[in-house]
């Protein structure tokens, strides 16, 4: 009974760190997958978890933060990833900058470049308008308030005509083997939109996101993409292992 409690508790914790399926968790802890299944049956009339095709997954995710809350949080290390991005651009280039208070710092520090960027980023408008030198692209659609950026299929669409050399990408959180999720499908659907135009892929994500799998919607990192961070080196061999390219920064690493 001891060894049951004990894996049930393990569950839990994989699930945590997202969508887990049956057939992996067996695997994992050396049962069939109906002791698996039962072992879920038995947790979903205990635990906000729910049952999905094959698996299961934590309900009751993550109270999503607002932009307003989240930009006044670990600002000495948005500006270090936002200061060690800035270095892998190029005059001429073409930029996807994406949503979120870290890539807003990487577009705050674009003043005097010479770039065409298209971005969802709201507040980065009149910052980026006001700038010469560069052509600016704005991804339209529906206004999500708390995170002050743009989805849907009118974003979507905008990007089906266009391709970048590189996007700057944020996430709510980061996990090996799942990539990096965020609070609905509208925002992973253009996020991975936004990876499959562009050339290269970088994903900025201080430490506190590494691990963190809080939110229900998922995109895959395609091979290959560059994960800036403050973390230190031990919290990226795990993503290292999946084939990202770390550039760690900041008083973290």
């Amino acid at each position: 009974m001891r060894q049951r409690r004990t894996r049930r508790d393990e569950i839990l914790q994989a699930i945590a760190s997202g969508e887990v399926d049956v057939g992996s968790l067996a695997a994992r802890f050396g049962v069939s997958a109906s002791t698996i299944r039962r072992d879920l049956q038995d947790l979903s009339a205990q635990q906000p978890i729910a049952r999905t095709y094959g698996g299961a997954m934590l309900v009751g995710a993550s109270r999503e933060r607002s932009l307003s809350v989240r930009a006044g949080q670990n600002q000495a290390a948005k500006a270090a990833i936002a200061e060690t991005a800035l270095r892998h651009i190029k005059d001429g280039e073409t930029l996807i900058l994406d949503g979120g208070s870290t890539v807003e710092a990487l577009g705050r520090r674009l003043g005097g470049r010479r770039l065409r960027i298209l971005t969802n980023n709201l507040p980065l408008i009149p910052v980026l308008a006001q700038q010469p030198e560069i052509e600016l692209v704005v991804l339209g659609g529906t206004v999500r308030p708390i995170s002050m950026g743009t989805t849907g299929p009118l974003a979507e669409q905008t990007l089906r005509h266009v391709t970048a050399d590189k996007l700057f990408t944020s996430a709510d959180g980061l996990m090996p083997g799942h990539g990096l999720c965020e609070a609905t499908l509208e925002q992973v659907s253009l996020k991975s939109m936004m990876m499959r135009r562009a050339a290269a892929v970088f994903v900025l994500a201080d430490r506190s996101k590494l691990g963190h799998g809080g939110q229900p919607f998922w995109s895959p990192l395609p091979g290959g993409t560059t994960l800036i961070t403050d973390a230190p080196p031990e919290d990226c061999a795990a993503f290292e292992a999946e084939g990202l390219v770390v550039r760690c920064c900041g008083p973290g690493a």
